[in-house]
C-alpha cells in the first residue's frame, strides 16, 4: 500500500513537472524548453535519416540571443552572436561556438561535457573522445562524449524531431506536420507556416526582412518543435558522412533560413558546405538532452527504497 501510494505521488510529480531547465547565475536566469521525442526503433525515413533507437528531447525552439548573452554573464568564454538580438536566433555563429555552448550547459550544471573543446583566448580547437568516452548508441561517435546530458543534435536526431509523425508512422516533407510547402510570414505561430522566401496566407509573394522571435517563427512539428522549417539554418552535431571520426570535417545544417525557398526547408534540403569555423547572419542552432527519468524508473525507485527501509527495520528487530 505505503509503495502504490509513493508511487503515484512520484507519477503525479513526475507529470506536472515543467518540460524545461534553468541555467544561468542569479539575475541572468534562462530557462530552455524541451520536448520528448520518443517512438524508440523508428524506422529511417527513405532519404537514410531519422532512425534512433533511445528516447532523447529537443530544444523546442533555436537558440536564442538572450541565452548566449545571459550565458556568457554567468561565466561562459569564447561565444558571441549577432546580429539578431534579444528573444531572436543566435546567429553568426559556428558550430565550435553551438558546440561550446553545449559543453557550458553541461558543466554549469555539473554534468560531463560533451565535446572535447579547447579555448586558447582567441580560437576553439577540437580533439576526438577515445573509443571508451564516446557515445556509442546507434554506433559510435567520437565527437559526444557518451555521459553529455546536453549536446548538438545528431543529423539523425534532428531529422526525427522535424519529419516524423509517430501517429502514422512516417515522414512528412516538412517540420510543420505536412507535406504541403508551409506559407511564408515574417512572425505568428499558425499551423502549417514558416519565416522563409514563399507565399503567404493570400497567396502574395512574401520575403521576410529579418528572423523572427524564435518562440514566434511558425507552426509546430507533431513533436512540439518550432522552426526546423525556416528561421534560420541550424547546425547538426553530425559531419556530412556521419562517421564523426574527422575533427575538420564539414558538419551537415538543415532547416533552411528566411531566405531560401521551399526546398531547403523539406526533408531533402542538406546544406553541405559549412566547416565547422564558418559563420553566417542566417545560421543558428539548437540543443537536444537526453531523457529525463522516466516515471517507471521513479516508481521503481520508490519501491525500492520502501523495501530496503523495510529490511532495515527487520533486521533491527
Amino acid at each position: 500500500m505505503a509503495v502504490a501510494a509513493l508511487g503515484l505521488a512520484l507519477v503525479m510529480m513526475a507529470v506536472g513537472t515543467a518540460k524545461s531547465d534553468t541555467f544561468g547565475t542569479t539575475g541572468n536566469e534562462f530557462a530552455i524548453d524541451f520536448v520528448d521525442i520518443g517512438d524508440v526503433g523508428n524506422a529511417a525515413d527513405d532519404t537514410g535519416y531519422g532512425a534512433v533507437s533511445y528516447n532523447y528531447r529537443m530544444g523546442t525552439y533555436e537558440i536564442s540571443h538572450n541565452a548566449i548573452a545571459k550565458a556568457t554573464a554567468s561565466g561562459m568564454i569564447g561565444v558571441t552572436a549577432g546580429p539578431w538580438l534579444f528573444d531572436r536566433p543566435a546567429a553568426t555563429i559556428t558550430w565550435y561556438e553551438a558546440a561550446a555552448f553545449a559543453n557550458w550547459l553541461n558543466t554549469s550544471t555539473g554534468h560531463q561535457a560533451a565535446y572535447n573543446l579547447s579555448w586558447n583566448g582567441t580560437a576553439w580547437s577540437m580533439e576526438l573522445w577515445s573509443s571508451g568516452q564516446a557515445w556509442q548508441a546507434d554506433g559510435q561517435n567520437l565527437y559526444r562524449h557518451k555521459d553529455a546530458y546536453y549536446f548538438l543534435p545528431s543529423e539523425d536526431e534532428w531529422y526525427k524531431a522535424a519529419y516524423y509523425d509517430a501517429g502514422g508512422s512516417l515522414y512528412n516533407d516538412y517540420a510543420t506536420g505536412s507535406n504541403d510547402v508551409p506559407y511564408s510570414q515574417d512572425v505568428g505561430t499558425d499551423p502549417d507556416t514558416a519565416v522563409f522566401v514563399g507565399y503567404d496566407s493570400g497567396s502574395v509573394w512574401n520575403e521576410p526582412v529579418e528572423v523572427a522571435d524564435v518562440n514566434l517563427a511558425g507552426g509546430l512539428s507533431p513533436y512540439g518543435t518550432m522552426a526546423q522549417s525556416g528561421n534560420v539554418r541550424e547546425w547538426m552535431e553530425s559531419s556530412l558522412d556521419g562517421l564523426n571520426n574527422n575533427v575538420n570535417a564539414n558538419r551537415t545544417m538543415r532547416g533552411g533560413d528566411l531566405a531560401t525557398e521551399a526546398e531547403w526547408l523539406s526533408s531533402t534540403g542538406r546544406y553541405e558546405f559549412a566547416t565547422p569555423t564558418t559563420d553566417n547572419a542566417n545560421f543558428g542552432f539548437r540543443v537536444a538532452s537526453v531523457p529525463e527519468p522516466s516515471v517507471t524508473l521513479l516508481v521503481l525507485m520508490a519501491g525500492g527504497a520502501w523495501l530496503l527501509r523495510k529490511q532495515s527495520k527487520k533486521r533491527a528487530v
